[in-house]
């Protein structure tokens, strides 16, 4: 089969596939000259099993990329054996910690077969339950005393420091906190807004919350024990569970 079918075939494939996948999946093709891309994606593969062992033989060359909004990512392969169909992994977060992953079981990839339809049961049954599960341990090991956020709700934290610091779940609450002063840290992906300026510091939130609502996003603060929050905190976020979690120590 030549190049060009095989890219079209794999491209068409993964498109079927994540039509099909639970949540709202988006598929992106690169192609053989995407070679700074196709590198950095080979690094973030998360497999020392089935997938590691086709790419120690044959380096990637071209793959599809599925991607979920809350930043999960599969990638679609190509078999390089007599068999029909596809491999699939899970893709590492970026900019994480190595000690994030410490004691994180890697969330192997599977093969596929040639139908994407049987195949987006088989990939939901399987490699996304351990995906979403390997995703939530990594992230709250890089949150450290920072109880994570959901799509419908960003958790804000009172730090030692008096800075408040929150992971939202998605990019357009993430747009939000920055607007108002909050700064992400590239590697965590936190965002952190500073306490040096108490006046400031309050009356941004004061204003996310109105900001947030109309996307169908709650905010919530929660005061680590032995903190008491400044009569100045906004009364539309109801504290949170009182008290910071303190991750396990792993080793990858």
């Amino acid at each position: 089969m030549h190049d060009h079918d095989t890219s079209e075939r794999l491209a068409s494939y993964a498109d079927v596939l994540a039509g099909e996948l639970p949540d709202n999946w988006s598929s992106s093709h690169l192609p053989p000259d995407a070679k700074d891309d196709l590198a950095e994606l080979a690094d973030r593969i998360w497999d020392l099993d089935l997938v590691a062992a086709s790419l120690a033989e044959h380096p990637l060359q071209q793959a599809a990329v599925l991607s979920r909004p809350d930043g999960a990512q599969l990638v679609v392969l190509n078999r390089h054996d007599e068999r029909d169909g596809f491999l699939i992994a899970a893709v590492a977060p970026r900019a994480l910690p190595d000690e994030a992953y410490r004691a994180v079981p890697e969330p192997n990839g599977i093969a596929l077969a040639d139908d994407p339809f049987l195949s987006a049961e088989q990939v939901a049954g399987d490699l996304l339950a351990r995906y979403d599960s390997a995703l939530a341990q990594v992230r709250h090991n890089a949150l450290g005393g920072i109880q994570p956020s959901q799509p419908d709700r960003v958790v804000l934290t009172w730090q030692p420091d008096g800075s408040v610091a929150t992971a939202p779940a998605d990019d357009c609450a993430g747009a939000v906190l920055e607007a108002h002063g909050f700064i992400q840290d590239p590697q965590s992906g936190i965002y952190r807004l500073g306490g040096d300026d108490t006046q400031a510091q309050a009356r941004a939130l004061r204003e996310i919350g109105p900001q947030l609502a109309p996307l169908g996003i709650g905010t919530a603060l929660q005061h680590p024990a032995g903190r008491t929050a400044p009569t100045s905190a906004p009364a539309s976020m109801p504290p949170a569970p009182t008290g910071t979690r303190t991750p396990a120590t792993r080793a990858r």
